[in-house]
């Protein structure tokens, strides 16, 4: 039984530890990145996905992300089959060395895919009330359940608002092995990584078509568990995304007063293995150190009183070099679904300079603040800071910097170079082929001693979802381009000058 801090200390990458880990990838054993029912109906709703036509830039971080009740509703429910697409679903379909490969709309470490998504609906467009599993292959829903669970969810958020007044919540969920196999005890890092990357395209999905949407962290975790049908050893929730806003479910109001979530009955539907998974149980043990029972309202509302105002770690300097973001009348028109059907991973940068107001616009759509129920009303407020590596802006003297997305300003910080750059991010130079590198970066022992274990999972999904919205900002502009990568832990901080570690790493510029 491990907390945080030591499993983040555990998985740390150094030099010496990798020479340490000789590993060989099993491809005979390699799991598919679907998860596939044995015996489960599949529901299609016959209608395809529609983004909506809002900029992206507009759609990542909207003036108002989470209007209150009584502000009035799009027309229509929210759509699921486009939120699931446009999130986790197969956007483009390329020949690689004779062979079909298959992208999905968010980013995911080592392209394994092992988030998946499910949908808790009442009446919801084409959707029937009940829970669906999201198949990226087909498009198609698995039906887990007929009938109307809002009211377990809601229960089990402490009778969250947003929860329960939502048509639709998305739960994101992480099959372990699926990552595993290739990054080991790594991957409950990379679980929230990769659900980061799949909020954030639904966040700007549901927010480009008008929709209220946040990010739940504070709920119960077992009954979630146990309304899927999951086993935590192979599969967990991470995240709820409710989406739209009506009328609250019937028996929500029941957590008000305390009362216990409501049980269901026993659910464990089979699952097609192709594989022989690997026991990791560092993983496993990580997640069930991190949830939450008993008073999930008291928990919220402590961690909101005292992460409000600012972000851990955040020092506002008397002296900055101001930014100058384009507005919304001049920024990237590009739509929403055009841009995550646009994405990819950069693998070669030129050396281009980058302009200094698509830098700044860059960060100031990415980095305005993740929407979730545990930071209170401040936008800002959150776990993350931001360091950026900046090699070629115009404008901007290379070197280290601290972003303070409040001023959208720069602190410099310290020196760098492209070499450096590459070496931090286990040796690969295409880092410091970028314009700029941008590390996500928490402070692991203060945010697990004020919030607990789930202090540090939310770190990395705060983390993780920053990371998506960089990638939407980035390909959101014509010729830019970009890629998350990994790093050495410490020697990172130490470059940086900080005793904050890094969550995640996003490299940008001009492709090559």
């Amino acid at each position: 039984m491990v907390d945080a801090r030591e499993y983040h200390q555990r998985t740390n990458h150094s030099p010496e530890r990798l020479r340490e880990r000789s590993f060989e990838l099993d491809f005979d054993n390699q799991p598919r990145p679907f998860k596939i029912y044995a015996d489960l109906p599949a529901f299609d709703p016959g209608e395809d996905p529609d983004p909506p036509h809002t900029p992206a830039l507009a759609a990542i971080t909207p003036d108002d992300p989470a209007p209150p009740r009584a502000a009035p509703a799009p027309d229509g429910d929210p759509h699921v089959p486009t939120l699931c697409h446009y999130a986790a679903g197969v956007t483009k379909t390329l020949e690689r060395q004779g062979q079909t490969v298959e992208y999905r709309a968010a980013a995911c470490t080592g392209k394994l895919y092992h988030v998946d998504l499910y949908a808790v609906t009442g009446d919801c467009g084409a959707f029937d009330p009940g829970i669906y599993h999201f198949d990226p292959a087909s498009g198609t829903f698995d039906v887990l359940r007929e009938g109307d669970y809002r009211g377990v969810l809601a229960a089990a958020t402490g009778n969250y608002s947003a929860v329960a007044d939502a048509p639709v919540t998305v739960v994101a969920t992480s099959e372990w092995w699926r990552n595993a196999w290739k990054y080991r005890e790594r991957t409950y890092r990379h679980a929230f990584w990769d659900s980061g990357t799949i909020v954030a395209n639904l966040l700007a999905v549901a927010h480009g078509g008008g929709h209220r949407a946040d990010v739940v962290a504070g709920f119960a975790d077992d009954p979630v568990v146990d309304l899927l049908g999951l086993d935590p050893d192979e599969e967990a929730p991470l995240a709820l995304v409710p989406v739209g806003s009506g009328a609250p479910v019937d028996g929500a109001d029941a957590a008000t007063a305390g009362a216990d979530v409501p049980t269901v009955d026993p659910f464990d539907p089979a699952v097609v293995r192709d594989s022989d998974p690997v026991d990791y149980p560092l993983v496993p043990d990580a997640w069930r150190q991190s949830r939450l029972a008993g008073d999930v309202r008291a928990w919220r509302e402590r961690f909101a009183a005292e992460s409000a105002d600012t972000s851990l770690g955040a020092n506002r300097p008397d002296d900055w070099t101001e930014l100058d973001p384009v507005d919304s009348e001049t920024a990237s028109a590009r739509p929403v679904g055009a841009t995550i059907e646009r994405r990819g991973s950069l693998r070669e940068y030129s050396h281009d300079s980058l302009s200094r107001r698509k830098f700044a616009t860059v960060l100031d759509r990415a980095l305005g603040g993740v929407p979730t129920d545990c930071f209170g009303t401040s936008a800002l407020a959150g776990l993350v800071d931001v360091y950026c590596l900046v090699h070629a802006v115009e404008g901007v003297e290379q070197g280290i910097y601290e972003y303070h997305p409040g001023a959208c300003a720069l602190e410099r910080v310290g020196d760098t170079d492209r070499e450096t750059a590459g070496e931090l991010a286990l040796g690969q130079s295409v880092v410091g082929d970028a314009a700029v590198d941008v590390y996500l970066v928490a402070d692991v022992d203060r945010v697990v001693e004020r919030f607990g274990n789930r202090g540090y999972r939310l770190a990395q999904l705060e983390a993780g979802i920053d990371l998506g919205r960089l990638y939407l900002a980035t390909y959101a502009h014509l010729g830019l381009g970009g890629r998350g990568f990994t790093f050495f832990d410490e020697q990172a901080a130490d470059h940086l000058g900080t005793d904050q570690m890094p969550m995640t790493l996003f490299a940008f510029g001009h492709a090559r």
